[in-house]
Parts: structure tokens; sequence; C-alpha cells
């Protein structure tokens, strides 16, 4: 499927997935690593000692970065993140583009950051995302709102998590549900302020026949 042209101010769904759709995160410090990639590189802003964030999250679930560091990329972003969703062999993103290329330089410096970093670790070499990521251009709230629940579902497909979806810890969907604590670096409004609460929009959800929405319009990898 051919990428949609992104331009600045509309919304894409963004997906990638494993080389031969094998796992790429084994642990949770890869799925650590890779939150803190998507949450952290929505600027230009330059992060060292990625490391030792994701050791501090494992122990404390916090990242402890400076509140200015976290402001000047909430400030400079590229692109604005609105929802997703990490999978044991893919991931979804709802995002916004912020400046033009923003997309494109965000999703380079994610999937080349992570794939070091697992390479490294697990002594592999080459590619681990099946080529490169792909992206649907939002064009109706309809499509906004039904790919919102179908990120936020998508673990269902495992029946540990069937009915479960809100608890599981690699989704932003517990955010919109609860306390988002990640101070403008999850924009969830658009989606959120359509809802008089979030419980209102949880049934939404659990109800909406996102199965039956049109497939070319969500693609799952």
């Amino acid at each position: 499927m051919p990428r949609a042209l992104i331009a600045p101010g509309e919304h894409y769904h963004i997906f990638n997935r494993g080389v031969k759709k094998d796992d790429v995160f084994l642990e949770e410090a890869d799925y650590v690593r890779m939150l803190f990639l998507i949450l952290f590189l929505q600027s230009d802003e330059s992060m060292f000692n990625i490391g030792r964030y994701v050791k501090n999250f494992l122990r404390f679930k916090t990242f402890n970065i400076p509140e200015n560091t976290i402001g000047n990329i909430a400030k400079n972003k590229s692109v604005e993140l609105v929802e997703f969703i990490l999978m044991p062999n893919h991931f979804h993103l709802l995002v916004r583009e912020v400046k033009e290329g923003g997309i494109s330089l965000y999703l380079q410096r994610v999937e080349i950051a992570y794939t070091k970093y697992f390479n490294t670790k697990y002594r592999k070499s080459g590619y681990l995302f099946q080529g490169p990521y792909q992206s649907v251009h939002i064009e109706s709230n309809e499509q906004l709102l039904h790919l919102s629940a179908y990120i936020h579902k998508n673990i269902g497909e495992f029946k540990k998590w069937k009915d479960k979806e809100y608890s599981y810890r690699w989704s932003s969907y517990q955010y919109y549900l609860g306390k988002n604590g990640w101070q403008g670096l999850l924009v969830p409004g658009i989606i959120l302020g359509q809802f008089k609460t979030p419980e209102e929009y949880k049934n939404f959800v659990e109800t909406s026949g996102v199965k039956e929405f049109d497939p070319d319009l969500l693609i799952d990898p």
C-alpha cells in the first residue's frame, strides 16, 4: 500500500511491523525503550543517556526527565502524538503533522534508534521492521473516531486482553480513561473532546463496530 501524502495540520495513522511478522518487543525493557522514543523524539531536542531513563522507568514507573526538557519538546514538536499502541510484533500511532516533513523525520529517528538498540541488545544485524512505515491519511471525523477505537482495541485480539484492553500497559488507552501524565507529549483532545466523560469514550470503544469499518482506512499490518 502506498504511503499517504503528508501535510502539516493533518492526522495520520502510522504503523509498521517486524520483518516476517517477527516480534520486535521481547521483554518489558523493549516496550519502555520504544515508549520513550515515541514520546520524546517528537521534536529535534537531543536526548542522551536513554538507557538510564529506561532503567528509571523500570524501577519507578517514571522517566524522571527534567520538566524544562519536556517543556522544550512539547513547545517545539514536529509531530503531535494523539494515540499509540505497542504490540509484540508491530505498532500503531495516530499523529498530527505539525511541521512539514515532521512525520518522516520522527519515524526515521524512532525506527533507526530502536533498531540500533534491538540489534545491539540481541546481537542481531540488518533490518528490524518490514520496510518503510505505512501511513493512512485521516479524511473524516468518522474515520478518526473509528481509528481511535481500532487502535485501542487492537490488543484484544489476544484472549488474555479481550475486554480488558484498557488495562494494557503499552497503549494510550489507559491515559484516555485516567490521568494523562505526559505533560503535552500525548495530546488526546481531538478525540476526548467529543465525549462528555472518559467513560462515554470507553463505551464508544467497546461498542463501535471497528471490524466492519472500511479496512482500507484502518489497515492492520
